[in-house]
């Protein structure tokens, strides 16, 4: 039964949110440390058998193959990533290891940059035609990397391998598909939820967190919490681009209207979620002010028996589970009008210049769809891979803790996507300044986001 369950929800859920995606990619349009602005940013201190020819040409619109050393030949595929780092590269290692064994001529060269990083030496890495054979990119970005032509289509390596795609989620598939074009191969997704110390709220007298839970029931235990102690705080919920689109539709809001031709980032839905974040770090002081942190990771507040609840992926269970020596469990994110969860997808793709186009396929392939791959992560508590294998996300459903690990799954039924535009990260960018601001008593809540809809409306250009 819990079997199915999942993969009924995991079915519904992921067709109706990838679809969106699909619609966003051939449109062209749609804390601390940070932790919680995308998956795999976990560092908070957060056999396939190859063809024995490369496709001799691509499909229309993208370049045909290079050429590359002959298969008896050893290469050397380079491969960026942000997403294993930390505690996680000894997973990424450990996928390498499999890849090799079982192709021995294939040696793989792991670059792993840190998030708040990667995408901006990635960027100048492709001007300069300097980008590494294989790479990683989230699926906000991945619309502008297709648009920009630098991208290997990778249908003719599916047909030259006979590749059985029922392996992997049709629709996480299709997600990194552009114009009728697929350029990549879905790695792994997550969400985010509420992990909460149940002993803090124990010791507090709350009740602990159901999915029924509302921002009321939220911000009346962090207050129980906070109340504990001066160095004792109730929530971690950083006030950011990612965290910020997911609230305003939590509260009925937006930043994009429905056609995606204007800005709505200062309407009156926004401005009472922008308070409330504010209020938290500056009136009621349930989340801790910067100074208060200290230089302390949000995720050691957390592990440290200092935190109540923080609001953070499923990335982190690795993490806290080796760390955390409290009782510890998760809950679906409570909303206000509505429940939204985050929806997280990073892709694999090849750049379009490499000279070993054949090995690099062979290896986002079995990071992609190997059952080996998506064990190792699944044992790992590293995301979730995007594979249909039934044994393998059982296995995940078992491990503990968390106890409610079906929360991961329940809370599919809410998820929503970042506003996915050809400049997002000139959009995200610029937002979250003015959110800083605010949270900092710079501006108004009022200010910072009439500021910032005026700055994105003269600056980006939607449709």
């Amino acid at each position: 039964m819990v079997k199915l369950r999942f993969m009924k929800a995991l079915t519904l859920t992921l067709a109706i949110v990838l679809v969106a995606m699909l619609a966003a990619c051939s449109g062209g349009n749609d804390g601390n440390n940070g932790t919680n602005a995308s998956p795999s940013n976990s560092t908070s201190n957060s056999t396939s058998n190859s063809p024995s020819n490369s496709p001799s040409e691509s499909a229309a619109g993208s370049e045909s193959p290079s050429a590359e050393p002959s298969e008896a030949e050893n290469v050397t595929v380079k491969f960026g990533n942000f997403s294993g780092s930390g505690d996680t590269a000894k997973y990424l290692e450990q996928m390498k290891a499999a890849f090799e064994q079982a192709n021995p001529t294939i040696k793989i060269e792991i670059e792993t940059i840190a998030y708040g990083d990667y995408f901006t030496q990635m960027q100048t890495r492709v001007a300069a035609g300097q980008a590494p054979d294989a790479y990683e990119l989230n699926y906000e970005n991945f619309v502008s990397y297709a648009k920009k032509g630098v991208l290997l289509d990778i249908n003719p390596f599916f047909e030259a391998s006979q590749f059985d795609k029922s392996v992997l989620n049709a629709q996480a598939l299709n997600a990194f598909a552009a114009d009728g074009v697929q350029y990549g191969m879905p790695g792994s997704f997550s969400n985010v939820l509420l992990i909460y110390n149940k002993d803090l709220f124990k010791e507090a007298g709350a009740n602990l967190p159901t999915n029924e839970w509302t921002w009321k029931e939220f911000d009346e235990a962090a207050a129980k919490i906070r109340a504990l102690n001066k160095n004792t705080f109730g929530v971690f919920q950083p006030i950011q681009f990612h965290e910020f689109y997911k609230l305003v539709q939590q509260n009925g809001g937006s930043l994009l209207n429905a056609d995606k031709t204007a800005f709505t980032v200062n309407t009156p839905e926004n401005v009472e979620t922008l308070q409330r974040l504010v209020d938290r770090v500056r009136t009621t002081n349930v989340m801790p002010t910067q100074a208060q942190l200290s230089g302390v990771g949000d995720w050691d507040l957390f592990k440290a028996g200092r935190l109540g609840m923080i609001v953070t992926g499923v990335w982190a269970f690795s993490d806290f589970m080796q760390n955390v020596t409290f009782d510890w469990d998760v809950a679906v994110e409570p909303g206000n009008t509505r429940k939204a969860t985050h929806f997280f997808s990073n892709g694999l793709v090849i750049n379009k210049d490499t000279k070993v186009a054949q090995a690099a396929f062979e290896w986002i392939k079995f990071l992609s769809s190997s059952k080996e791959a998506a064990q190792i992560r699944v044992d790992a508590g590293w995301e979730l891979p995007a594979v249909t294998y039934p044994d393998v996300l059982e296995s995940y459903l078992k491990m503990t803790p968390p106890a409610n690990r079906q929360a991961v799954f329940d809370s599919l039924e809410f998820l929503v996507t970042p506003p996915v535009i050809e400049q997002f990260t000139e959009m995200s960018d610029i937002l979250g300044i003015h959110l800083t601001a605010a949270s900092e008593g710079a501006k108004t809540a009022q200010q910072a986001l009439d500021d910032a809809q005026k700055e994105l409306t003269d600056k980006i250009k939607l449709q």
